[in-house]
């Protein structure tokens, strides 16, 4: 069973296009005209252990919301459509990620329920050039769209670069965990027999 699948999403605002594979190796091509969050995303896929293509371009002139936010979606519906039906997989992970002196615990539930518990502040306004209030509307977006319960939790931390990274590492390897298949399993790991 191949876990891949392609989104594209084109709005007046946005152009964007995701490929992932769950069960890579963790390679990435990311260009989204954004710098930071290009580098966020291969984190993630490298912490996934996902193969990730996404390219995307949009009103950048405006405010990088928009682009942030479809990726975001795209990067959701293409985890929950590489899922399918969601049959032996773990469906819970977690990870506690240190990076540097902040720390991250991140929980994933792929229960077909979106919700997002996002406690972090940022100490600054910015990350470079990029607006870390961004991260959640990206993680906001992904949940929703992914049907993911996901769990966002800063410990501790001080520098916003460190913060952040942490974040996406830790949501990359909780989800890697969520997805991960067991043949130990049957069917779907629900007393309901859905998700």
């Amino acid at each position: 069973m191949k876990r891949k699948s392609r989104i594209e999403r084109k709005t007046a605002e946005t152009n964007v296009e995701v490929e992932i594979n769950l069960d890579g190796s963790g390679a990435a091509k990311v260009d989204t005209d954004i710098p930071f969050l290009d580098h966020m995303l291969t984190l993630f896929s490298r912490h996934g252990l996902f193969d990730l293509t996404i390219t995307g371009r949009g009103d950048r002139a405006v405010d990088d919301h928009h682009l942030v936010e479809d990726v975001g979606i795209c990067l959701g519906l293409a985890i929950s459509q590489a899922l399918g039906q969601k049959e032996g997989i773990e469906r819970y992970g977690e990870a506690s990620v240190p990076m540097d002196e902040s720390l991250v615990h991140v929980v994933v539930d792929l229960s077909g329920r979106p919700c997002l518990i996002y406690n972090v502040e940022f100490e600054g306004q910015r990350i470079g050039d990029f607006d870390p209030s961004l991260i959640r509307e990206f993680f906001k977006a992904l949940a929703d769209n992914g049907k993911i319960t996901l769990h966002i939790n800063l410990l501790y931390g001080v520098n916003d670069h460190h913060i952040a990274e942490a974040i996406f590492k830790g949501v990359a390897r909780a989800l890697r965990k969520a997805v991960n298949l067991n043949t130990r399993i049957e069917g779907i790991m629900s007393t309901k027999g859905t998700l």
